[in-house]
């Protein structure tokens, strides 16, 4: 009977699992002059988020943008550190020469992120995105995406940035009667198999 008991929860765990959430993607082109945190306006994505729901972003770790001459290159992650030309990236440089380096952060609109940074702003409130975020909305509004620095003017170049968010499914009449059979099914099973272990 135990048995019988974990296959129908297994078999409801699967059925629910297929009508539970909807994911939807987008891909958005963040300028680092025109979308600016000095002096640009965030890039309006147009995707509205309640506090609290989960979405993920991310942007290509090789996907450079720049603040301006060199060594000033670096991806969404900001400049952290040391980076060193390929030689086919987009800072035009031979492989090897320095194009990125630590430049620390910059504090503004209530957050502290390296300068270079992706940055995600919602209704006023400022958070740290880089290359890979998954969490929870801090606000709700629409999310805004920006290149985290104090001045614009000799910023250069963007990054290609996917934004990923989870909705819950509302089920169709064909699922709901599908899933209700299957319960009705395994329930008149159980009985059959009580009522023959009672006799």
């Amino acid at each position: 009977m135990k048995r019988s008991i974990i296959l129908s929860m297994a078999i409801l765990a699967a059925l629910l699992s297929l009508i539970a959430v909807n994911a939807h993607a987008t891909l958005f082109t963040v300028d680092a002059l025109t979308n600016s945190a000095g002096g640009g306006v965030g890039l309006n994505t147009g995707i509205t988020l309640s506090t609290g729901q989960v979405f993920t972003v991310s942007a290509g770790v090789n996907d450079l943008w720049s603040a301006g001459a060199l060594p000033r290159f670096s991806n969404a992650d900001g400049l952290v550190g040391p980076l060193f030309a390929t030689g086919s990236d987009e800072s035009g440089q031979l492989a090897g020469t320095q194009i990125g380096a630590n430049f620390g952060t910059l504090t503004q609109n209530g957050l502290s992120a390296p300068f270079g940074a992706l940055v995600g702003d919602i209704n006023g409130t400022f958070f740290m995105l880089g290359t890979s975020f998954s969490g929870p909305a801090p606000n709700s509004g629409t999310l805004l995406l920006f290149y985290w620095d104090s001045n614009f003017a000799d910023n250069s170049g963007s990054v290609l940035v996917n934004v990923s968010t989870a909705t819950a499914a509302v089920p169709e009449p064909g699922s709901l009667f599908l899933l209700g059979s299957a319960l009705a099914g395994l329930l008149a099973g159980r009985r059959k198999q009580y009522r023959s272990a009672a006799s």
